[in-house]
């Protein structure tokens, strides 16, 4: 007979938790995510949002609308806020002021990390986190967005469905020849994109990734903008990115943040001319 375990018990519980959570925003809960209301074709809003430590202001009255869909890029010099806007959408950071809303109704500042992430946003960190003693497949069966409660994992065994699901991502992520290989083996830029592929199994509306691209090769960096494209309308994805071929390959809207605040917005040609952007970012 197997025995649960302490930690399989709270995952179980969790679980349920999110499962069968609903109501409204103004309560602090999350419809979930497939019925996220984007009758205004705007996924993200952020509005006059203010965060300060120990005095110093990391963000300055940010607003921000992110559209269905879309691939954005945020751009700007160290220290403009750009990590800290990403942690205040996904519930790290608590705003000091303003509003941040998930499509229409979901008031993401009174839902924990968890819920967020329920919700429908994932969130890519600049280092790979990746099961490395696993194969790539494996990885992506552990990340599948499914009931993960006790009963399931310990004795169920995939469906086609799911397995269909993980060889889709497996060709979307450019690892389908790579399935059966162990994760600690690939490279760094090949754990980008599985990282990146674990993130699709949870299905999300919104993507946030964090110089995704840092570390990579040139085929690699292409390739990533190759998926990045091919991404978008099916989710939106917001990149924070320093590399400005990556950025100009991806194409679309660039936001540039400085001091916290949206200094310049529009396409990367536009925003590279304006004589702000040079001063404080480009430089030249």
């Amino acid at each position: 007979m197997s025995t649960v375990t302490d930690l399989e018990r709270a995952e179980m519980e969790s679980d349920d938790h999110l499962n069968n959570w609903s109501g409204n925003a103004s309560t602090g809960h999350v419809a979930p995510s497939d019925e996220l209301d984007l009758s205004h074709k705007v996924i993200l809003y952020l509005e006059d949002i203010t965060v300060s430590f120990d005095g110093f202001r990391a963000l300055n009255k940010l607003s921000l609308e992110i559209d269905a869909g879309e691939l954005r890029c945020i751009i700007g010099p160290n220290g403009a806020g750009k990590t800290t806007m990403m942690d205040v959408i996904t519930g790290k950071t608590r705003p000091d002021s303003g509003e941040v809303f998930f499509g229409q109704t979901i008031d993401l500042t009174r839902l924990t990390e968890p819920q967020i992430a329920h919700a429908g946003i994932g969130r890519k960190f600049q280092k790979p986190t990746i099961f490395e003693q696993h194969t790539a497949f494996e990885n992506l069966e552990l990340a599948m967005k499914a009931d993960k409660r006790v009963r399931r994992t310990l004795w169920a065994s995939l469906i086609d469905d799911e397995r269909d699901r993980i060889a889709e991502v497996l060709c979307q992520i450019r690892l389908d020849k790579e399935a059966d290989r162990q994760a600690g083996l690939l490279s760094h830029g090949q754990k980008q994109w599985l990282e990146i592929g674990m993130l699709l199994m949870q299905e999300p509306k919104l993507l946030l990734l964090d110089e995704p691209v840092a570390g990579m090769t040139d085929d690699e960096t292409e390739r990533t903008a190759e998926l990045f494209v091919s991404l978008a309308g099916k989710h939106s994805l917001v990149v924070v990115e320093h590399d400005m071929a990556f950025v100009e390959a991806l194409g679309g809207k660039v936001t540039v943040l400085s001091e916290g605040s949206v200094l310049a917005e529009g396409e990367l040609a536009e925003v590279q001319e304006d004589p702000r952007v040079i001063e404080v970012y480009l430089g030249r």
